[in-house]
């Protein structure tokens, strides 16, 4: 996860970085004006969703009292905050691949398998624009417009988010706010000493936290909770029952162990493990309320006026100055294209096609070469096309080199062909055509030719005329 791999600044650093263009403006902007008016399926095509159920199929399989509160929580549903909480991993902050996170269980009486509406992410060799999937899961093959589920994983109980539903339903966004600990939590006991680095941890509350897992369990009583520290640490928290006009429920016993040895425990989720980086960037100074999601502002910052980002690109509309020759020239954008505004296109031409044959070209159209092949802006057209933020990819491309530039061979052109080859991929694995590398068959061997006169060489079959 993110928040095991990377510490200290560098993780803030991170954070804000994702916070930039993990999830854009206008997407957020788009996902909430169409779920205001109530078509919850515009508003998760806006956020990079795929919609991987069938309403009409679930009322068959499941009965129409499921697919109707089913409905009813597809309506409350931000797409575009369930993507903001999503759990990412280092060093890049992309959504962690091959992740199965339980939005909202469907228990009917009698139902041996309840249905749960999960959020999916594709396995890394599949990955294409961070696209996440929406489907129904009962243990079995889900009904509907259900790609082949190869590649795909069953729920996992680290990422129960029906637990949390704050973090992706609109309604109850406002929950934030308590359950990150941002209004005060309570201070932990001496078990929370044996915690490595703490401060990474919302250890205040892990106890009210553990106490609403166990009762969802079915166990009011209390009882132990396993907490995931890392890949290999566990912490196993005995919870007592919450007693009426306490602070917290009491915890009787913690213990550190190693990887295995809560096997069968319940497991706190990861969303009540870690603490909020929207809360640490806050109270760090790094980035200011007006800039995070608006449900996530409203909850940790009520009041607060949300400020627009700049332009990608705005900075470059300008003219750069070049030293060619000696003289500042300038090289700007004219009729879509990025050209030199210094030279008459005369020279331009002769320059040109003395490039064509090996020569040295003018710096200015040097200047403009290495913008087309290997600009210094590449690193941030590179982060947006992996975050799937295509429209923010392509500005920064046409700010910089015109609407109409046509682009040359180069690293930039490499990058934005590779997107596409990497969308063409995925496309290919959600229709079940394709497998990663390690698990496709080799091809058979082929046969060595044989000369004409081979006893054994098989023969073309004739007909009569």
């Amino acid at each position: 996860m993110l928040t095991e791999n990377a510490s200290g600044d560098s993780r803030l650093s991170l954070w804000l970085r994702v916070r930039e263009i993990a999830v854009p403006p206008l997407m957020i902007e788009t996902a909430t004006a169409r779920r205001i008016v109530g078509d919850w399926a515009g508003a998760c095509a806006a956020a990079g969703f795929d919609v991987d159920l069938d309403l009409r199929a679930v009322a068959r399989v499941h009965g129409r009292g499921t697919a109707s509160r089913l409905r009813a929580d597809l309506r409350l549903m931000a797409p575009d905050l369930l993507r903001w909480h999503m759990p990412r991993t280092a060093p890049d902050g992309l959504l962690q691949p091959g992740t199965t996170a339980v939005l909202a269980r469907y228990d009917e009486p009698g139902s041996a398998r309840p249905m749960r509406l999960v959020a999916r992410t594709t396995p890394a060799w599949a990955d294409a624009g961070q696209r996440i999937s929406l489907a129904v899961w009962d243990g079995r093959v889900p009904p509907g417009r259900e790609p082949r589920p190869r590649g795909y994983r069953a729920p996992d109980a680290r990422f129960r988010l029906d637990l949390h539903r704050h973090l992706w339903d609109a309604s109850r966004s406002g929950e934030l706010r308590e359950r990150c600990g941002a209004s005060g939590s309570p201070v932990p006991g001496r078990w929370a000493e044996s915690v490595p680095d703490p401060e990474r941890f919302a250890l205040g509350r892990w106890a009210s936290e553990a106490a609403l897992l166990l009762e969802a369990e079915g166990r009011a009583d209390g009882g132990e909770v396993a907490v995931r520290l890392g890949a290999r640490r566990r912490l196993l928290l005995d919870v007592g029952r919450h007693s009426p006009g306490a602070a917290g429920p009491d915890v009787r016993s913690a213990r550190l162990a190693r990887a295995g040895a809560g096997a069968g425990l319940p497991v706190l989720p990861h969303a009540a493990t870690w603490a909020l980086p929207d809360l640490e960037l806050l109270r760090s100074g790094l980035l200011p309320a007006g800039r995070l999601h608006p449900l996530v502002a409203s909850a940790l910052a009520p009041g607060v006026s949300l400020s627009a980002p700049a332009e990608a690109g705005a900075e470059r509309d300008a003219p750069r100055l070049v030293d060619c020759r000696g003289s500042l020239h300038r090289i700007g954008l004219v009729d879509g294209a990025l050209i030199p505004l210094d030279h008459d296109p005369a020279e331009i031409r002769r320059e040109e096609l003395l490039a064509a044959l090996s020569g040295t070209p003018l710096p200015c159209l040097r200047a403009i070469d290495s913008v087309h092949r290997g600009p210094d802006w590449l690193t941030d057209v590179r982060d947006r096309l992996a975050h799937g933020d295509t429209t923010g990819a392509l500005a920064l491309v046409g700010s910089a080199l015109g609407e109409q530039a046509r682009l040359r061979d180069g690293e930039l052109s490499d990058a934005l062909h590779e997107a596409a080859r990497q969308g063409v991929r995925h496309g290919l694995f959600r229709a079940g055509l394709a497998a990663p590398a390690f698990a496709r068959k080799p091809l058979p061997a082929r046969e060595p030719s044989r000369p004409p006169n081979h006893p054994h060489r098989p023969r073309l079959a004739t007909t009569a005329r």
